[in-house]
């Protein structure tokens, strides 16, 4: 064991042994030693940003960058082989099986994700890791019930995204300190596999989640720097495309692609997440109260804002300007309605394509079919960087205007207490990614129905009948829905549902609703995985 690194959970042990060579330990701690502190130091002064929204200060674009937005001569590198043509992207969890059918579907890529979709139990991140690995070498295939899964000749090129900046790696201390859960995940599959993906002509290619703000981006690029030089890859090998889903980042694209740009691969609207954060970050605003979750659609003046600059941002800097997941999955047993929903998919990627993206994300294989066929009668080419959308101009008002048409419904009240259930229990229970309504849902969809119930809550909100929303009437719905979130997720058990009835009834009493939920709930995976409890502090 290397000195100073100690793996506190004995789960998976196979994967660990496989994966945790001295070696690979050795560069994990030199990026934690190298960055831990930068990153820490970023986290806090997210803090000192939300106090000053809080007061009442408005976000903007940063004024000490003027020069490099309005500069017209620099652009990012050209797409990196494999990426050139990314018109439908499957994301979806690391499994083994998830793994196989999604590079397997026709999607041109495929982002393996260890964020919202995953549960971050040890054994979920380094199986996960373990499946890549398997993947890029071409060794994943397998047999479970009688049926066989195999790669196929052309599989979908491969995309990773990491956790985000604010989740630790509890499992895993360094100098007694977590590991950052972004540095873990990026490192692992970066160390195993970046010269086995260049040698298929292919490259280490990521998905940057959840920045705030354009250092956090710069930090990334001195990572991605650091490890290419430890292994000697030539510099700028590395690819990531950048989720644009906080507000704050919404206001430094062109910042967040100028610190990446020789790595960079474009940008992508992560629309769950941004609702959220929008909600989130305007918490002391009470003109920001959104209607239900339904009519907060990419059609509403603030979202159409914000994919308009980031389409007009990114082929203005020659890359990717991707579109944001179809969560919808087939309806199989009510032929109808199955028309409806995937009518919805068609209209959805018809806007997208027309409005100049160069691709959009799919949840379930059987939406590729739908998603490529709009994107191919619409985009001629490989991409749409020619498409400059030099007819936009967004201000600072545009991202922030909170003019959503819509109503604070019974229905919509009782489908976010539903949905906050569910996914929380599921995900307690260690799984990221459960169907809910024919819909696939992930933590950024029950961090969106947790901070509006917030919000209703601590605003007075009432529903289009006059009802108010109370913590009586949260409490009561808690109370009534609970017994059947069992049908709901199969799998999840009364204790997982236990402490989702409970967490949820403390987050609509606080001042402020906490930052993510998955930070708050990863005790309880760390606990489970043998992690002294004396050294994790649980919200509840």
């Amino acid at each position: 064991m290397v000195k100073g690194v100690q793996i506190h959970s004995k789960v998976a042990q196979q994967a660990q042994n496989e994966l945790f060579t001295d070696d690979a330990l050795d560069f994990l701690a030199a990026l934690h030693r190298t960055f831990e502190a930068t990153r820490q130091s970023l986290l806090s002064a997210r803090e000192d940003a939300q106090r000053k929204f809080d007061s009442g200060v408005s976000l903007d674009f940063p004024p000490e960058t003027a020069g490099i937005r309005a500069a017209p001569s620099w652009h990012c590198a050209p797409p990196a082989p494999g990426l050139e043509d990314r018109r439908v992207e499957i994301t979806g969890p690391t499994d083994r099986k998830m793994v196989i059918n999604a590079l397997n579907s026709g999607a041109k890529t495929f982002m393996a994700d260890f964020e919202d979709s995953s549960a971050p139990t040890f054994a979920n991140m380094v199986n996960g890791q373990l499946n890549l690995r398997d993947a890029v070498r071409r060794k994943i295939d397998f047999e479970a019930g009688g049926k066989q899964y195999k790669l196929s000749a052309n599989p979908a090129v491969l995309i990773v995204r990491p956790r985000g900046w604010h989740l630790d790696e509890p499992r895993v201390t360094i100098d007694n300190t977590p590991i950052s859960g972004s540095i873990f995940d990026f490192a692992l599959f970066f160390y195993h596999n970046s010269k086995e993906l260049v040698k298929a002509g292919r490259g280490p290619y990521f998905y940057l989640p959840k920045m705030e703000h354009y250092l956090e981006a710069r930090l990334w690029n001195d990572i991605f720097l650091f490890s290419q030089s430890y292994i000697g890859m030539p510099h700028n090998t590395i690819r990531a495309t950048v989720l644009i889903e906080t507000l704050p980042a919404a206001f430094q694209m062109e910042e967040i692609l100028f610190e990446l740009r020789n790595h960079s691969s474009g940008l992508n609207c992560g629309r769950w997440d941004y609702i959220f954060s929008f909600i989130k970050k305007r918490r002391a605003d009470r003109s920001a109260v959104l209607p239900d979750r339904k009519d907060v659609t990419m059609t509403v003046g603030f979202m159409d804002s914000y994919v308009r600059l980031l389409i007009q941002t990114c082929h203005r800097r020659k890359v990717a300007a991707m579109g944001g997941m179809s969560a919808q999955i087939p309806i199989k047993d009510d032929h109808k309605a199955n028309e409806v929903a995937m009518a919805k998919v068609r209209a959805d990627k018809l806007r997208e394509v027309t409005a100049g993206h160069d691709g959009t994300w799919i949840a379930h294989p059987l939406i590729n079919q739908i998603a490529r066929q709009v994107f191919d009668e619409n985009m001629l080419g490989p991409n749409q960087y020619h498409v400059l959308r030099q007819d936009v101009k967004v201000a600072a008002t545009d991202l922030l205007n909170t003019n959503v048409p819509g109503k604070i419904t019974e229905h919509g009240v009782r489908e976010n207490v539903e949905t906050s259930l569910a996914y929380t229990s599921a995900w307690i229970g260690g799984n990221g990614c459960i169907p809910l309504n024919y819909l696939m849902e992930d933590a950024a969809t029950a961090e969106i129905t947790r901070v509006q119930l917030w919000q209703w809550v601590h605003y007075g909100a009432r529903l289009d009948s006059g009802r108010p929303v109370t913590l009586e009437y949260i409490d009561a719905l808690v109370k009534e829905l609970a017994p059947g979130i069992k049908k709901l997720a199969p799998g999840v058990k009364d204790e997982h549902v236990q402490v989702a009835a409970e967490y949820l009834k403390a987050q609509v009493r606080k001042q402020w609703p906490s930052e993510f939920l998955t930070s708050d709930l990863m005790p309880y995976l760390a606990i489970a995985d043998g992690v002294d409890p004396a050294f994790q502090k649980a919200a509840l």
